[in-house]
């Protein structure tokens, strides 16, 4: 196993940051990290980092424990805090050749450039990183990451306050690196995770509510269900008032509804109902599975136990 997190506990005075989770991932393995604010995301990834030190349990990467081989591990990991920490005043090849003089890396010109063609920074290489765009010191914070060709990457947050575009850029690279890394990742963004993700892990109030591929995660029964309704004509969208059981209708684009619903069967039958009182044709009908944010919700809510 690439990673392996036993009985992990952090309290940060009486509260309880981390509490006893437990989780596996291998090599080759792209993961999201899930969860609210304050959930333990952080303070996980810090403690298999070796940036903190957990106050029970244990942490291996790549078989060796980090608390007992701190250095060793460091040298196995890439690590992007979410913050991104960055000297602005330094040239991004400059930056990276430093960075390389960390690590100890022998003959660094070679694999700076590579590494700058790998995240996608050659037409910005030559700037200070403080003249650079978000998206683009993004990309250096992940070349520094990469630059000792880690087997574990480590990215907290990697697309915070990108723009739609740059978001799908820092996607793809992520996706190429977990060809042949370990690659874990927290974000806000959740169709982001389903974008790059097979596996999800959630966590919530320090504790793990979730670990299961996506396909496995969207069979979960939350509570909520979605009905897909199209209709012929364009029905507006205050007839649906009628409909009992409602939690909530959604015009995605007229003559198409989604409503949420905790009783589906119900819902059909009351929607096959309304079209042959108001002479309306239902063009399509069907249940549509959970999506990663019915399912992030149904389990990081405050009432759930």
């Amino acid at each position: 196993m690439s990673i392996k997190v036993s009985n992990l506990s952090k309290n940060y005075g009486a509260q309880k940051a981390v509490n006893n989770i437990n989780f596996t991932i291998g090599k080759g393995e792209i993961v999201g990290f899930l969860g609210p604010n304050g959930a333990g995301k952080s303070t996980t990834m810090k403690i298999i980092t070796g940036y903190l030190t957990g106050d029970g349990g244990s942490v291996e990467v790549c078989g060796e424990e980090v608390d007992i081989n701190t250095l060793t591990t460091k040298k196995k990991i890439g690590y992007l805090p979410e913050a991104n920490p960055l000297y602005f005043e330094m040239y991004v090849r400059e930056y990276l050749e430093f960075i390389a003089g960390v690590h100890k890396i022998q003959q660094p010109s070679n694999k700076i450039e590579e590494t700058i063609k790998t995240v996608g920074l050659t037409i910005e290489a030559n700037k200070k990183i403080g003249q650079l765009s978000k998206g683009y010191k993004q990309r250096v914070g992940l070349a520094a990451a990469l630059i000792h060709d880690p087997e574990v990457l480590i990215l907290d947050e990697p697309t915070s306050g990108l723009d739609p575009n740059q978001i799908v850029e820092i996607r793809a690279v992520i996706k190429t690196l977990g060809k042949n890394k370990t690659v874990l990742f927290s974000s806000h963004i959740l169709q982001e995770v389903q974008a790059i993700c097979d596996r999800v892990i959630i966590i919530n109030r320090g504790n793990i509510v979730a670990d299961d591929t996506l396909s496995n995660l969207q069979k979960r029964k939350t509570g909520v269900h979605i009905v897909l309704v199209q209709f012929k004509e364009n029905v507006a969208i205050e007839m649906f008032q009628q409909l009992k059981e409602v939690i909530e209708i959604e015009q995605t684009e007229a003559p198409y509804y989604k409503i949420h619903t905790a009783n589906p069967e119900s819902i059909r039958k009351q929607l096959m109902e309304m079209s042959l009182k108001n002479n309306l044709n239902i063009v399509s009908l069907q249940s549509e599975s959970n999506s990663l944010e019915d399912i992030f919700r149904s389990l990081t809510s405050p009432y759930h136990s």
